[in-house]
């Protein structure tokens, strides 16, 4: 039974065998404290004493920091490296004032080598999710990073073996639709339960690349026809548990990764240049944000926002930061700033945040 970590403090104030949190402090003061400790230092915080350890590594000490608005995002990033031919994933403090990434050491090492594998979080976890390899067939197995303990342990397993799939998250669940391993189905992970639930839908295609979540609907998006440029893209409606036809419109204009900030969707267009576009939903017409200078943005990209922030993650996890909230230019190219490479093999595969 999982308590408040508000009762946690009041049954350890109350049992003088427990060691306090900080001699001569009531728990109470003393986590109102600790709580407020950036999360850079977290692992120095781990290493005063195993009660310090347990209190970080519990759901109640996230659940406290969310409820005080203390949480802090971070940037995973998941790549595959051309030249060792293997996956690996960083990590990234936006607020840090020397940005720069940290790879996530000790992958489960049956993952080292596959493709096509799903990367998700939620709460404050990372899944990696299927994948197959050269001579692997696409595998259901999920692992499960727990960022607070830095730790990656087995998971359960997809109903159905996948590669090559998007992932979103709608109600505090996990979808993951489609792909080569089965391509006419969705799965779904309730963490509460740790089980999978599957489901059919003859409409779901193949070759899905990009995917988003958006007033409570999950959006993807098949590649576009060489000869008729046409874009398919289809919603997700859980009120009714079915898949439809996306607004044509706003199809057409998604050719590129897109994110979602405050309810409005971003989409990064490099037909032409490299372009951001905004989705207008009143007037259902995509209107130029703005330019980026083609010698920031390394394709190929994805999107990440953190408020009103968005994050442009290329090759090498290069990034071009933009806020959209207070978007300038100069020659019709926007105000950005940027956080270096670490270097020319790593392809992104997917970025997420991640808060705690």
């Amino acid at each position: 039974m999982l308590f408040t970590m508000d009762r946690l403090v009041s049954r350890s104030n109350s049992n003088p065998s427990v060691v306090p949190l900080i001699s001569g402090l009531p728990d109470d003061i003393a986590l109102f404290c600790l709580a407020r400790v950036p999360r850079r230092y977290h692992a120095v915080l781990k290493c005063v004493s195993s009660r310090w350890r347990g209190l970080l590594h519990s759901e109640e000490w996230c659940a406290y920091r969310r409820k005080h608005n203390l949480d802090e995002t971070w940037i995973y990033a998941f790549c595959r490296d051309n030249k060792l031919e293997r996956v690996c994933c960083y990590v990234l403090d936006p607020n840090s004032t020397r940005r720069s990434w940290k790879m996530i050491h000790e992958l489960p090492a049956r993952t080292l080598r596959r493709k096509g594998m799903g990367f998700e979080v939620l709460g404050k976890n990372a899944y990696l999710l299927g994948g197959c390899g050269w001579s692997e067939d696409a595998t259901s197995e999920v692992y499960c990073y727990d960022a607070s303990m830095n730790t990656w342990t087995d998971a359960a397993p997809m109903s159905t073996a996948r590669c090559y799939f998007p992932c979103g998250v709608l109600n505090q669940k996990i979808y993951c639709i489609g792909g080569l391993g089965d391509t006419h189905s969705w799965d779904v992970y309730d963490p509460r339960t740790n089980n999978w639930k599957l489901h059919t839908e003859p409409n779901i295609f193949t070759e899905i690349e990009d995917s988003f979540v958006m007033d409570g609907k999950i959006y993807i998006r098949c590649s576009a026809s060489a000869a008729t440029s046409h874009v398919c893209a289809l919603v997700y409606e859980p009120s009714t548990d079915s898949w439809l036809h996306a607004d044509a419109n706003m199809a057409s204009g998604w050719r590129g990764p897109a994110v979602v900030v405050d309810d409005a969707l971003y989409v990064l267009d490099q037909s032409s240049g490299t372009k951001l576009m905004m989705w207008q939903k009143e007037s259902r017409e995509w209107s130029p944000v703005g330019r980026l200078s083609t010698l920031l943005t390394r394709p190929p990209c994805k999107l990440v926002a953190i408020g009103k922030t968005i994050f442009v993650i290329g090759k090498g996890c290069s990034a071009v930061v933009i806020d959209v909230g207070n978007i300038g230019n100069i020659g019709g190219i926007m105000v950005s700033s940027s956080i270096p490479k670490l270097n020319d093999n790593d392809d992104i595969i997917s970025c997420k945040c991640l808060a705690i």
